[in-house]
């Protein structure tokens, strides 16, 4: 079980970072893996607090979670003698660092800008070959910095995805105890509990959140955090991630660059829940009160390209969930995406 050291959340906490890493380690050689644009709005602060606080700074600027910028950083990181990373940014750069860290044997630290995604603090990192993406074990974070004030500045769709992701927890643990019942899997109910509680806070606050999104921001991000301790706990991401992100990661294959993550899994968590003979109307409304997209329309993503989605997803990874009990035919999916109103 590692779960991360130190957490750090609010506003402008950001200048805290050189004190924050002290907390962390006694190393001085700080990678910082981001993109460009993040850079230029924040790096002349970090470099200011981390010099203060008698630091040498490096940067390595990525654009894709793939092997090729893992291999990129992990020749810097080995180069110039690093002691800690920093993955600043969304899902890319913090996945991008945190198995860098992990295949180097360095410490990790997760500063995330958005609240898109619940990868902040989980021992999984997301990293794509070939088009297809795999979910690769690493560590979770030794710290995780998130500063209200930048993840508020974010545009607010990324924030409705990372509630999208918040609520596909209903299925995902709905599907791992399908997973316990009929396959004997293990089943942890405390890391399941804690998961359930992440989609719980989003569930009954999703009215409050769709008229006042920034008041609820960091409720959201201590959430998503929380999702990613119970996969820490857990051991693997079953409590956060089941047959509704296996639609979204065939989608990233049939339909590549529609919709963000979250949302596909807050789409697909109105599937999926259907399946289950749970309330899905409920988790519906959730989203359209969040100003979640509800309707594959809204991403961009065809019919024909959802129902061929629903038949490569059991595919994508032998774990076992309802869609891969259902077997759907191509007919059953048509009739999913029609029943739900989803298209």
């Amino acid at each position: 079980m590692e779960l991360p050291r130190i957490i750090l959340v609010g506003n402008n906490v950001l200048e805290k970072l050189g004190e924050f890493i002290n907390r962390v380690c006694d190393g001085k050689r700080i990678l910082i893996v981001t993109d460009s644009k993040l850079k230029e709005l924040y790096g002349k602060r970090v470099e200011e607090t981390l010099k203060i606080n008698d630091m040498i700074l490096f940067w390595e600027i990525i654009i894709n979670a793939d092997f090729e910028n893992v291999k990129k950083v992990k020749n810097k990181i080995n180069e110039e003698k690093i002691d800690l990373i920093i993955g600043m940014g969304g899902g890319t750069c913090i996945d991008v660092a945190k198995l860098s860290a992990y295949e180097t044997k360095r410490l990790f630290v997760s500063m995330p800008t958005n609240a898109a995604h619940d990868g902040i603090a989980s021992p999984f990192a997301s990293i794509k070959d070939s088009g297809r993406p795999y979910s690769i074990v690493s560590s979770s974070p030794s710290g995780v910095l998130a500063d209200i004030e930048i993840i508020s500045s974010a545009p607010e769709r990324y924030f409705r995805s990372g509630c999208g992701d918040l609520i596909a927890k209903i299925t995902a643990v709905k599907d791992w105890q399908l997973a316990r019942d009929e396959k004997g899997e293990y089943y942890g109910e405390y890391s399941a509990s804690l998961a359930l509680l992440s989609a719980d806070v989003v569930i009954r606050n999703s009215g409050k959140i769709g008229s006042k999104p920034k008041e609820k921001i960091r409720d959201v991000v201590e959430a998503l955090i929380s999702a990613g301790v119970a996969a820490g706990i857990a051991g693997s991401s079953r409590p956060c991630s089941g047959s509704e992100h296996l639609f979204s990661h065939a989608l990233d294959v049939i339909a590549p660059g529609k919709g963000l993550h979250g949302e596909k899994c807050g789409i697909g968590t109105i599937l999926m829940a259907k399946l289950h003979n749970l309330d899905w109307e409920r988790i519906k409304i959730a989203l359209e009160n969040i100003g979640a997209p509800t309707r594959i329309r809204d991403i961009g993503v065809s019919r024909d390209e959802a129902i061929k989605a629903l038949l490569l997803a059991p595919r994508i990874r032998e774990r076992y969930t309802i869609l891969h009990k259902m077997n759907l035919s191509k007919d059953d999916a048509l009739k999913l995406i029609i029943d739900t109103g989803v298209d």
